[in-house]
């Protein structure tokens, strides 16, 4: 018993010796691993202070609410407030108010690290330079940051020149660039250059060229492929190269997927087109597909079954589509209905005779002629009677008179 003990002792004793021996010989590489952890825990403990005074800069000199201050903080952290400070002054003392610098950091928040001498400032002058006034170009950059993000060599400047050598004169350019700012952020080799090309290839005018870019210059600017695939789709479709319809046609396609197209055709179908009908309305005016389900389904309601126009009339004159309902078609037709009535006006009138004119054509045609025969007539087209106080008024005028 006593030897069994003792050899226990024994054992216990070695195994602390091992256990010390082990502590010894690894004492550099336990003592470096509690550094570490209090060096992440210091680590840690900065970032979370350098992000705590990210977060209340933006908020407290950028404007930015907590929820855009630490979305945009995550993007970006500073601990000096001397660059950022430097960037803000920049836009200040160039026409920037608060609200657009807000909206530029909150957009772009990178933008406060930039060195504003060396990047921002040329960038601004550059716009200036191409005559761009001070507040168009404030207004322009604050809903637009990305420009001040890309470069100006290598972006910028060949932007502007490719749209230049398309556009020819600067005041175009700059209507562009105002209408559209993206359209200087378009890739020049990939898409701008290849598209022009194509179509000067198959032998657009300039002035078409040129509607299409001032106008649509994200369709004009299209991933070339696609570009060139909605261009071959229209010269299929029996469309002139040489009409401004030409590209109108273009940029509807390249708005529309295939599967909303075809929706939109079989939505026409449902009120009569047939196929033909839906192609000759979309030549005479491609922005027909472009409409709504709901204005399209109000107008045809309104058109075929209040005023009994031919759905095939309306395919003849797409352009009625996009006319307001409450403004334009309804007073007009309110009109004609008291001249019919009245006999004034034959029964059989074309609904385009009276839709499809100018306003003051219209009321030349059928309000001051009308005028003495039916006074009521003017307050009718601008919705202050209706045609129920008409017919009223017409039947105690008739009793006075008895």
């Amino acid at each position: 018993m006593f030897a069994f003990l003792c050899s226990r002792q024994l054992l216990l004793l070695k195994s602390r010796r091992s256990q010390l021996g082990f502590i010894q010989q690894n004492a550099f590489f336990i003592l470096k691993s509690f550094a570490s952890i209090g060096l992440c825990q210091s680590n840690e403990t900065q970032q979370e202070e350098k992000h705590s005074f990210t977060v209340s800069y933006l908020i407290n000199s950028c404007g930015l609410s907590p929820k855009s201050a630490i979305l945009a903080s995550q993007r970006m952290n500073f601990e000096n407030p001397e660059r950022p400070d430097s960037v803000l002054n920049l836009l200040k003392e160039n026409g920037f108010t608060p609200t657009q610098i807000s909206k530029i950091v909150r957009v772009q928040p990178m933008l406060l690290l930039s060195d504003p001498e060396k990047t921002l400032l040329p960038k601004i002058e550059f716009f200036r330079s191409v005559g761009v006034s001070s507040s168009d170009l404030s207004e322009i950059l604050s809903s637009n940051p990305l420009l001040l993000a890309r470069s100006l060599q290598k972006q910028l400047i060949p932007s502007y020149d490719f749209l230049k050598t398309v556009l020819l004169v600067d005041e175009k350019v700059l209507a562009t660039l105002k209408r559209a700012p993206r359209s200087f952020l378009y890739n020049v080799t990939n898409n701008m250059t290849p598209n022009i090309a194509h179509l000067r290839q198959l032998g657009l005018p300039q002035s078409t060229i040129s509607f299409l870019v001032s106008n649509y210059p994200s369709e004009a600017f299209a991933k070339h492929t696609r570009f060139v695939e909605a261009v071959q789709q229209v010269m299929e479709m029996g469309f002139n190269p040489l009409k401004t319809v030409f590209v109108l046609a273009i940029q509807v396609l390249l708005k529309m997927s295939k599967p909303k197209l075809e929706s939109k055709l079989e939505l026409y179908k449902r009120w009569g087109w047939s196929e033909d009908m839906a192609l000759s309305a979309f030549k005479r005016h491609p922005n027909c597909m472009l409409l709504s389900d709901g204005k399209i389904t109000k107008a045809m309601d309104f058109l075929v079954n209040k005023m009994g126009w031919p759905s095939a009339n309306i395919a003849i004159n797409p352009v009625v589509l996009f006319f307001s309902l409450e403004k334009r078609i309804m007073p007009r037709f309110s009109v004609i209905q008291i001249l019919q009535a009245k006999g004034l006006v034959k029964n059989d009138l074309s609904s385009g005779s009276f839709i499809l004119p100018s306003e003051k054509c219209f009321v030349e045609k059928f309000l001051i002629k009308f005028q003495d025969d039916v006074p009521e007539l003017l307050n009718v087209y601008r919705g202050k009677m209706d045609l129920m106080e008409v017919g009223s008024q017409s039947e105690n005028a008739r009793g006075a008179k008895q």
